[in-house]
C-alpha cells in the first residue's frame, strides 16, 4: 500500500515527524510524505486554512499517481472534501478520523490543540461532522503546533493540565490530542488523565488502513479554470 501523506503546513519538519509515527504504527505502508508548496508555516488561521485547502490540492494533483490513499495529516482538515471529490483514491482527513474514534459507541468527547484561534474553528467542524451534541469540550493551550513539535517537552504539563479538565470538568469520556505537532504525546500525558486519550495521527493512520481498499472514486464534474499549477488543472479536468 502507497499512502500519499499531505501536510499542507509548509513546515517540513512537521511532514517529517508524522511521517515517522504513520511508518511506526504501519510498517507494511510505503509513506509518500509532500509538504505544502506554499501557505502558513502552521496552520493557525481562518486565512491559513482557506489557503491550506489549495495547497493540499496542489500537493494531490503532483503526487496522487501511483498511490492507493491519501492522508490528510493536519488536524482540521482543509480542504478535504473538495479533496474527496477530485482525488482518484480514498482520502482520510486527520481531524474528521480522529473524532469519529473519539466518538465511538457514543461516547461524549474532548479536543485539547495548540494554537488559541482553533477552539472556535474546531467547533464548527466538529457540529458539520454531525457530532456537536457529544462534543464536551475544546480547550487550546497557548503554544501553536508547531512551537509544540519544537519543544514538546515544554509543552507537555500544560497539555496534560487541559486534558484532565477536559474529563473532570467538560466530562469528556475520550481527549483527542488533536494536531500534526502533536504526534506521538499522547502516550505521555496519558497517565495524567482520566480517560482515553487518543492520537489524532494514530487515529488518522488506522481510518487510512481501513479505508485504502473501498470506496471507489465518484468522478466530479470537469472544472475549467486558469492561474492553476499544471498538474491541478489537469485533476480538475479529468474528474
Amino acid at each position: 500500500m502507497r499512502i500519499l501523506l499531505i501536510n499542507p503546513n509548509t513546515t517540513a519538519s512537521v511532514t517529517d515527524l508524522v511521517a515517522s509515527h504513520v511508518r511506526r504504527i504501519a510498517p507494511e505502508a510505503t509513506v509518500v510524505p509532500v509538504t505544502g508548496r506554499f501557505g502558513a508555516r502552521y496552520i493557525a488561521t481562518r486565512a491559513a486554512v482557506a489557503v491550506a485547502g489549495h495547497a493540499a490540492l496542489d500537493a494531490l494533483a503532483e503526487h496522487v499517481a501511483g498511490c492507493d490513499a491519501v492522508y490528510l495529516a493536519c488536524f482540521g482538515d482543509p480542504g478535504l472534501p473538495a479533496l474527496q471529490e477530485v482525488s482518484p483514491v480514498p482520502v482520510v482527513g486527520m481531524a474528521e478520523a480522529a473524532c469519529r474514534a473519539a466518538a465511538a459507541g457514543g461516547r461524549r468527547f474532548g479536543i485539547v490543540t495548540g494554537g488559541v484561534n482553533w477552539p472556535v474553528m474546531l467547533t464548527e467542524f466538529v457540529t458539520l461532522q454531525g457530532l456537536g451534541a457529544q462534543l464536551a469540550g475544546i480547550r487550546a493551550v497557548a503554544p501553536t503546533g508547531g512551537e509544540i513539535a519544537r519543544d514538546p517537552d515544554g509543552a507537555l504539563a500544560q497539555l496534560a493540565a487541559a486534558c484532565r479538565a477536559c474529563a473532570e470538568e467538560d466530562g469528556a469520556e475520550a481527549v483527542i490530542l488533536g494536531g500534526a505537532g502533536l504526534a506521538g504525546l499522547s502516550e505521555r500525558v496519558q497517565p495524567e488523565v482520566p480517560c482515553p486519550v487518543i492520537c489524532s495521527v494514530e487515529a488518522g493512520t488506522r481510518a487510512v488502513l481501513a479505508t485504502a481498499l473501498g470506496a471507489p472514486h465518484r468522478a466530479a464534474d470537469p472544472v475549467p479554470s486558469i492561474g492553476l499549477s499544471a498538474s491541478l488543472e489537469n485533476l480538475l479536468q479529468a474528474s
